[in-house]
């Protein structure tokens, strides 16, 4: 894709007045908390987060609740409990062989026995199996009350996961999610509410059913040593187009034809943060710390031109996923993440999902000082 402003350049590619970026508390406050707990979302709400996003998968018996994945081990304690032993297995998930515990073989009620843990081993382990699996209603509820108490709106931005999987399982979340917001009232454009989903079918579908905006996600395989994106064998396109043969790519969802078709059904596009500021690997010569990995190995590139291209679309840009620790930021940002949110925020872009809500707020609140 062709490149334009330098990371961290004034903002030349949006040449129109715009609202600050929103930001969205990725899981919550999951930088600090397990992920998807009302211990998180409330953390986030504490620290300015214009939204929480909770992950929503559903039980056998069809009710929605918040977790990453299907899959339970990395994010609970499942595996502690000798009753639910034999209920793990082996499924096809998006086509790849996966053993595990799925939400599709619990019931609520044997769900609300487990407690939520930190996946991330270098994140603070001291607030494992202390919380319980949240439900997508208890999400809703939590943001209506703390919007009402603090006299700011607070939004929340639901991922339908692994859709195609759950259909195929008899337990289609569409439907589903759409009545809980019809009940809360959310059924436009001006309700607090972005749906987002890494398939393009069901994005589709919603727009049928509900008025809320809806967000495309745009995944991608990793940057090769000089910064161009790879794809992975497993995952080279949302899903349902490879259940349907279509041999489009995620790189073609971000061509000015292919967001313009997201466009048709979408009101945002959200590419991974490295479709829009490449990086490539460190050489010797470019001093970057002995000992550095991921990210904290590789130095920022100039920007491309997704985010006018999206613009020029009429769709909005929000990107995924911003956080703090070495591994994750760029050596080009010296360590302090809130160069990587103001480089984003000069990009252009309208939002952020964030692990660590307070900095992505600070960042943004600070960026014209």
């Amino acid at each position: 894709m062709a490149t334009s402003t330098p990371a961290g350049a004034a903002a030349s590619q949006v040449n129109r007045p715009r609202a600050a970026p929103l930001v969205i508390a990725h899981r919550g406050a999951s930088g600090y908390l397990p992920d998807h707990t009302i211990a998180a979302y409330r953390r986030a709400i504490d620290m300015g987060a214009d939204f929480i996003e909770p992950d929503v998968v559903s039980t056998r018996d069809g009710v929605l609740v918040v977790r990453h994945e299907p899959m339970l081990s990395q994010t609970t304690n499942v595996a502690d409990h000798p009753e639910f032993a034999a209920r793990r297995r082996t499924m096809l998930l998006d086509g790849v062989p996966v053993t595990d515990w799925f939400t599709t073989d619990f019931t609520l009620a044997e769900l609300k026995t487990l407690r939520a843990r930190q996946p991330m081993a270098w994140r603070d382990q001291s607030h494992n199996d202390r919380h319980p699996v949240a439900t997508l209603q208890e999400v809703i509820d939590l943001a209506r009350a703390e919007s009402a108490k603090r006299g700011r709106e607070i939004g929340i931005a639901p991922e339908t996961k692994h859709p195609t999987w759950y259909a195929a399982q008899g337990l289609p979340l569409e439907d589903a999610l759409v009545t809980a917001l019809d009940a809360a009232g959310w059924k436009d454009r001006a309700a607090p509410v972005i749906i987002q989903s890494f398939e393009t079918g069901n994005l589709r579908y919603l727009r049928r059913r509900t008025g809320v905006r809806l967000l495309q996600l745009v995944d991608g395989g990793g940057p090769d040593a000089a910064g161009a994106m790879t794809l992975a064998p497993d995952n080279m396109r949302p899903f349902d187009w490879t259940v349907t043969g279509d041999s489009r790519t995620w790189a073609d969802l971000l061509t000015p034809a292919g967001l313009a078709d997201v466009k048709t059904w979408a009101d945002y596009v959200a590419p991974w943060k490295l479709w829009l500021i490449p990086t490539r690997a460190a050489t010797a010569a470019d001093g970057v710390a002995p000992g550095a990995v991921g990210e904290g190995a590789r130095l920022a590139l100039p920007s491309t031109s997704v985010v006018r291209d999206a613009h020029a679309a009429g769709l909005g840009v929000v990107t995924w996923t911003l956080r703090s620790e070495p591994r994750f930021l760029a050596a080009s940002y010296g360590g302090d993440p809130a160069k990587e949110v103001r480089a984003l925020i000069d990009l252009g872009v309208d939002g952020l999902f964030s692990d660590f809500p307070d900095v992505a707020v600070a960042a943004r609140d600070g960026a014209g000082r």
